[in-house]
């Protein structure tokens, strides 16, 4: 009888040293189930604040353009021909980058016709695509 209890021991060990030395697979599958949850709750949630991001600095960015193009106006008298002119004149210490599209030369400037001076009066997205608030990011 002592020989079967210390089998009966030794099996119980070897089974209880297998379970403490890794996870079953109904545990593995249980967290994945609840990591990918949490993902696919986190991860829309992620990508919204990213585009409000370039939004915001979009909104940003025209904002001291334009403030620059006005100081231009206000201390010389004319429009200025160019983004770059502002640049070259230190209105801006360098041109923004467009949030939208990732590059400096895709803003649209607008030029005034109804005078002589065909300087820029104004500065628009070069970007493709609509807002969550509506309109089109050209438009802002």
């Amino acid at each position: 009888m002592n020989g079967d209890v210390q089998e009966s021991r030794a099996r119980r060990g070897s089974r209880s040293g297998l379970g403490a030395a890794g996870f079953t697979l109904i545990e593995l599958l249980v967290v994945m189930a609840i990591i990918a949850t949490l993902g696919s709750i986190a991860v829309p949630r992620y990508f919204n604040s990213l585009e409000k991001t370039r939004e915001v600095a979009l909104r940003s960015n025209l904002k001291v353009i334009r403030e620059a193009i006005d100081q231009f106006h206000q201390d010389t008298g004319k429009l200025p021909a160019s983004l770059e002119e502002l640049v070259k004149n230190r209105y801006l210490r360098e041109l923004p980058v467009d949030p939208m599209t990732g590059d400096a030369g895709t803003w649209t400037a607008v030029r005034q016709t109804a005078t002589r001076d065909n300087g820029i009066i104004d500065v628009r997205s070069g970007a493709q695509g609509t807002p969550k608030s509506g309109g089109r990011y050209d438009e802002w």
